[in-house]
């Protein structure tokens, strides 16, 4: 199998999924291990990404989430500058500092679609079958985060005025 180079791809979907980097380790390393003991089941042709984040969500919706949520009662936020490429311009780490405060609190249903389809590139229709729902759940969670982050836009495209002569 060629898990190794798609590690990051699993790991930010687990982040997507536990809202905690610590987490997201824990649910990483327990796909790959489902994974490997599974290895039979995953069938040649299929995407190999597709069917390990599932398997991460299949994880997390057993075990994961359960343990963590009631033993803690909640989930901190991953901290935005432990994500965010540093040699960007400071302008635009702060507006991806903003787009994902917004996006980590968003519920993890929506944050895990947002993941799959404009960080992961999944087609709408892949990341439903990903995260086990109607194509237009994942179409109307994609609107609802739209609108979520609307007033971003005003923050990246500041308007300009000009003054009457």
């Amino acid at each position: 199998m060629r898990i190794v180079p798609l590690l990051p791809r699993i790991w930010r979907f687990a982040l997507s999924l536990t809202g905690r980097p610590d987490a997201a380790d824990d649910l990483t390393q327990a796909t790959c291990l489902r994974a490997l003991e599974r290895d039979g089941q995953w069938r040649e042709g299929k995407a190999l990404a597709g069917w390990l984040l599932t398997i991460c969500r299949s994880i997390w919706l057993n075990e994961v989430r359960a343990q963590t949520v009631r033993k803690t009662g909640g989930m901190t936020s991953a901290k935005s500058h432990d994500l965010i490429d540093e040699r960007l311009s400071p302008e635009t780490r702060l507006f991806a500092a903003q787009i994902y405060a917004r996006v980590m609190a968003l519920p993890e249903a929506q944050r895990a679609t947002v993941e799959l389809v404009y960080v992961q590139q999944f087609t709408y229709r892949e990341a439903a079958e990903i995260l086990d729902v109607p194509i237009g759940t994942v179409m109307s969670r994609l609107a609802t985060v739209r609108a979520a982050l609307a007033p971003l836009n005003d923050v990246a495209q500041p308007t300009t005025k000009v003054k009457p002569r």
